[in-house]
């Protein structure tokens, strides 16, 4: 998916440039909930890790409050914590759960399972958190291609034309890599905003590219 141009605010988004009726597909992008290692360990792909009681909590939320958007379906990531996310969400919504490559974390390689307070000062990681666009993890995906991965998985789904209310949980820096593709930003500025745990962000995609509707909607997570 390459930059897309943003629908003109003044076009009916459901309607083509051609003229002719277009379904747009809603998407839900959401955070997992906190897990065992949040804030203490780089987790990246590692097995295991199970949300926290606290998680497993803001997962129900996030599930109530979806529950009225009428979800079609919710695709997650393979990983544990998302999983246990989507399966939150399902319960409340009653659409089905499907797991997809596509949303899986980025593959920190060597990093994967460190403790940040080991990486922290490490000249690479430094580079990872300043000049993105450039840097690769080692033995790990760049971040061009980990956004590549995800935006070519929206992409199919707006090209399927069967339009939709579809949940994608993921991981924050999945989702900051989606929402910089879309706007045209440089990786280099994806730590610039936030993506929360359990969090809402939502975009529109169709035939004519996805726009960002919303960004790390949290409200309601404290009921």
């Amino acid at each position: 998916m390459e930059p897309h141009g943003l629908a003109s605010v003044c076009t009916p988004t459901n309607v083509e440039a051609s003229g002719g009726t277009a379904i747009n597909v809603q998407l839900y992008l959401l955070r997992h909930a906190t897990h065992a290692d949040f804030g203490r360990r780089l987790t990246g792909r590692a097995p295991g890790v199970p949300l926290t009681p606290e998680g497993e909590r803001q997962a129900a939320v996030l599930g109530r409050r979806l529950a009225p958007e009428a979800l079609t379906e919710i695709q997650t990531s393979p990983r544990e914590r998302a999983r246990a996310t989507a399966e939150a969400v399902a319960r409340a919504s009653g659409a089905s759960v499907t797991v997809v490559d596509a949303l899986d974390e980025i593959d920190f390689g060597d990093w994967t399972g460190a403790e940040f307070a080991a990486l922290n000062g490490q000249p690479l990681w430094d580079d990872w958190n300043t000049r993105r666009a450039l840097v690769r993890i080692p033995s790990g995906e760049s971040m061009d291609e980990a956004a590549g991965r995800i935006a070519r998985h929206v992409d199919a789904l707006a090209a399927s034309g069967t339009g939709g209310r579809i949940a994608l949980v993921t991981h924050c820096d999945m989702i900051r890599a989606l929402v910089a593709r879309v706007l045209g930003l440089s990786f280099d500025n994806i730590l610039r905003f936030e993506i929360g745990p359990a969090s809402v962000s939502r975009l529109e995609a169709g035939p004519w590219g996805a726009r960002v509707l919303s960004l790390n909607e949290t409200t309601g997570m404290t009921a």
